[in-house]
């Protein structure tokens, strides 16, 4: 903006310095040319006076003039002329001046040389006798006067172009200044010019729209972080070159990434072919979504195009974390399936044996033992279904009422229905410990220690023993059920808990039992905020003990 100022100062100095060269030559040149006029017409008319009374012998003294004399007579001819011979001249008759005199009295013309550097004036006087006397003079035109004065015009230009140059520059400097120094902060606290109040007043307005906005955008954008940021779901958001725009915490922990990628292109921060299909196929359908493991977890990525005025403008992915629920549909689906065919077994063997009866296929003496078989399936199947329908109240988290429980005389109860299965077995059972009151479920709290006991029993070497230990301390209760059985491999234990799952299968159908009795424990555990501890040695034995909170319960 300063060089525009100066360059406009300048010209401006320039214009108005050659206007005024013009000006002053024409206005002097005309000054002198008209004086000049003047005072060959007065020296015309003395000559012309002089010439009337004494004749060609004044004409002799004028030789030396200043300016030059012609005497012309009636027919033309020069009678006389102080500039050259009069015999050398020609006829003068059609000179405009002179032809002029004649006709008028008086007559006048000017003349331009061939290289128009020079001018010259006539003037003519008819005289009482006939003849014509004429006086010219020559002047320099104005071209000649500018070139003469071509030098002190050319000192005097550049001397005011410099002058004009510096002073322009102070000014587009004073001018710029007060413009460079404003608060635009502050637009009306500034005191510059007053031409700037409009303009100053419009940015104020302006600047009070911005931060308004501005706050309003900041209080959206810590609302839309707090809200991002506590979200459990990954959230990614992409622009139309998928580019990293947001990312929340949950996100950068699925993808192992931090905020540095914010920016970036999404190859980047993942590479998978899977994922990157599944953001093409959104970009051209307007929605996909995949199903991908990561870390041990399984996640559901949902991709979501957004577009603004028929145009797609980014991308939103969210990533749900649903390894509980695939868990839970695998489980369901193996519980389903593992529910059916225990349900199938005995209902099979009852079908098959109450059809040899119904047929008389079965001979008298072998009566007593098929209808035992069939009792037995039937006590088996009672057994399954409660045990199903233990686990669903457990499952469907049903409230059940609670009651002062001591886990020691409890154990004593449990002890004392399994000892006819143990004497079976030759197994020796005992309860060690002291008494140990919680706040918890009698039939629940029963059906831990007697599926426990019922598993260490069943699972234990002919001869072996079972020792029940309940302990008490300020924050919780413990029971504890060892045997020294078969013991459990490595690489069972940490499944033994799950609905239907046997380690030994061929060995737990000589046994009996449902399988669901250690996923009963479980749940029942789950239900009094326990937790379960196992300790195994294959050909060893096995100690589970389930550690059971006072404080919070009480």
């Amino acid at each position: 903006m300063t060089g525009k100022i100066f360059r406009s100062i300048l010209l401006a100095a320039v214009i108005v310095l050659l206007a005024s060269f013009i000006i002053i030559i024409g206005v002097m040149y005309d000054y002198s040319t008209g004086l000049q006029h003047r005072q060959l017409t007065n020296e015309l008319e003395v000559v012309s006076t002089a010439v009337q009374s004494q004749g060609i012998e004044y004409l002799s003294t004028l030789k030396k003039s200043d300016c030059r004399i012609t005497w012309v007579d009636s027919d033309g001819s020069v009678l006389f002329d102080n500039a050259a011979a009069e015999t050398e001249m020609e006829n003068h008759a059609d000179r405009e001046e002179i032809a002029e005199a004649f006709a008028t009295g008086e007559g006048e013309s000017t003349r331009y040389s061939a290289t128009l550097t020079e001018q010259t004036f006539y003037c003519a006087r008819l005289l009482s006798d006939g003849t014509v006397l004429r006086l010219s003079v020559s002047q320099a035109s104005v071209l000649t006067l500018v070139m003469g004065m071509l030098q002190p015009l050319a000192f005097i230009f550049v001397a005011a172009f410099l002058l004009s140059a510096l002073l322009a520059h102070r000014m587009s400097k004073r001018i710029v200044t007060p413009l460079n120094q404003l608060d635009l902060d502050n637009p009306l606290e500034n005191d510059a010019y007053e031409e700037l109040a409009p303009l100053l007043k419009r940015i104020n307005r302006q600047q009070i729209q911005i931060r308004t906005q501005l706050r309003d955008l900041k209080q959206k954008t810590d609302e839309f972080a707090q809200i991002t940021g506590s979200m459990c779901e990954g959230l990614i958001l992409l622009n139309e070159k998928s580019e990293v725009v947001s990312v929340n915490p949950a996100a950068m922990a699925i993808f192992g990434i931090d905020s540095s990628c914010v920016g970036q292109d999404f190859l980047t921060v993942d590479r998978s072919p899977d994922v990157n299909q599944a953001i093409g196929e959104a970009m051209k359908n307007g929605h996909s979504e995949l199903r991908w493991e990561r870390s041990g977890r399984e996640y559901q990525f949902d991709f979501s195009r957004i577009d603004s005025d028929g145009k797609a403008v980014g991308m939103v992915l969210l990533a749900f974390d649903v390894t509980e629920r695939a868990f839970a549909e695998r489980n369901r689906r193996e519980f389903t399936a593992n529910v059916s065919h225990e349900l199938k077994t005995p209902l099979q063997t009852i079908i098959g044996s109450s059809e040899l009866i119904e047929n008389g296929l079965v001979k008298q003496e072998d009566m007593p033992r098929f209808i035992d078989h069939i009792h037995k399936e039937a006590s088996r199947l009672v057994t399954l279904i409660d045990d199903v329908i233990r686990l669903s109240q457990l499952d469907e988290g049903v409230e059940l009422p609670k009651e002062r429980v001591d886990l020691y005389e409890l154990a004593g109860e449990t002890i004392s229905t399994l000892e006819d299965s143990a004497a079976k077995k030759q197994v020796t059972l005992k309860v060690t410990g002291a008494s140990a009151e919680i706040s918890g479920v009698r039939r629940l709290l029963y059906e831990i220690i007697y599926n426990l006991c019922d598993n260490a029993i069943k699972y234990n070497v002919d001869g072996g023993s079972v020792e029940v230990n309940v302990t008490s301390g300020e924050d919780e209760a413990a029971v504890s059920v060892s045997d020294t059985g078969i013991g459990i491999p490595p690489e069972h234990q940490s499944r033994i808990f799950e609905r239907f799952y046997r380690v030994d299968k061929s060995h737990s159908k000589q046994s009996g039992g449902t399988g669901l009795g250690l996923s009963i424990v479980k749940h029942a555990a789950q239900y009094h905020n326990a937790k379960l501890e196992l300790k195994s040695r294959e050909g060893e034995g096995t100690t589970i003990t389930v550690r059971f909170p006072i404080r919070k319960e009480n």
